[in-house]
């Protein structure tokens, strides 16, 4: 049977198609890419995916083509496509993270900021964002369109490069020192303006992004669960972090306490110790697949 209403979503080819397939899988959809297919199966009937290029997701939202779809905040500056930004999706996950766009140079070179760049040739993929950087800067040089390789082109085919760079190796690799730092991107969850008008879109959408987000909020936490003896109730709760809020539940002792909190997976080496000479028992750590704030 075929659904009443279809929201056609965009999921980015390349770098981000993995970790998003992950981020979709703990979100509770069952996301295949197949190796051919351009078009993923999805266990939603309401939902039709396509995988596109990051490059050109913002622009196809813009158009109406797409409805919403993940891309990075890079491509979205760099087509200038009319979007509507509903969430910031970085995640402690490979490619979800921070990533940078720095303007380079060898390390030999005179070059020592965008100032010394006046006249010279710089290569990038990003040509719309250098040339926005450059105007900003009052500096006017030949910004030409790069196909690849970008980091091997400085000194002969290009005096600098704007690339994309997350740990440096590749820049240290090749000799090439950083003059600035243009951008700093995360993935993004964006829709086309006109599609948030049509109420079940809307509401479709909203609800797709809560269970991601969601999602990305679990990442880092786990839930801590223990018994505490009520004598002992008050120390075990000033170990806990500030922001934690316990759920404390009767047991059939009345004289012990179930408690259960949400904590960062990385204190828990800490925690655990100390909540058992504070007394608690039975302390069990779970992994956590969503959490809805």
């Amino acid at each position: 049977m075929t659904a009443p209403h279809k929201l056609r979503l965009g999921i980015p080819k390349g770098s981000l198609q993995d970790t998003t397939q992950k981020l979709f899988d703990l979100a509770g959809f069952d996301l295949r890419i197949s190796g051919r297919s351009y078009y993923p199966g999805i266990d939603d009937p309401e939902i039709e995916c396509i995988l596109i290029r990051p490059q050109e997701m913002a622009r196809y939202v813009g158009q109406g083509i797409l409805d919403c779809a993940i891309t990075g905040l890079d491509w979205i500056l760099e087509t200038g496509a009319d979007v509507a930004e509903l969430a910031d999706l970085r995640a402690p996950w490979p490619n979800y993270g921070v990533v940078r766009w720095v303007m380079a140079a060898k390390e030999e070179s005179p070059f020592q900021s965008v100032k010394d760049l006046q006249g010279k040739r710089i290569a990038t993929e990003t040509v719309g964002m250098t040339r926005r950087f450059l105007e900003q800067h009052g500096v006017t040089a030949e910004v030409e369109f790069s196909w690849g390789a970008t980091e091997v082109k400085p000194p002969i085919l290009a005096d600098a490069i704007v690339d994309v760079s997350e740990t440096g190796s590749s820049l240290r690799a090749n000799n090439l020192k950083v003059l600035h730092v243009v951008l700093e991107s995360t993935p993004r969850f964006i829709a086309n303006h006109q599609s948030l008008t049509d109420a079940w879109k809307q509401g479709k959408t909203d609800r797709l992004l809560m269970l991601l987000k969601g999602a990305i909020a679990a990442a880092t936490r786990v839930l801590l669960s223990m018994n505490v003896p009520r004598a002992s109730l008050d120390e075990v709760l000033k170990i806990l972090p500030a922001l934690a809020a316990p759920t404390l539940s009767t047991l059939a002792d009345p004289d012990w306490v179930e408690l259960s909190t949400v904590v960062e997976e990385k204190l828990v080496r800490e925690l655990i110790p100390r909540l058992y000479q504070a007394g608690a028992r039975g302390i069990i750590e779970l992994p956590i697949n969503k959490i809805v704030e």
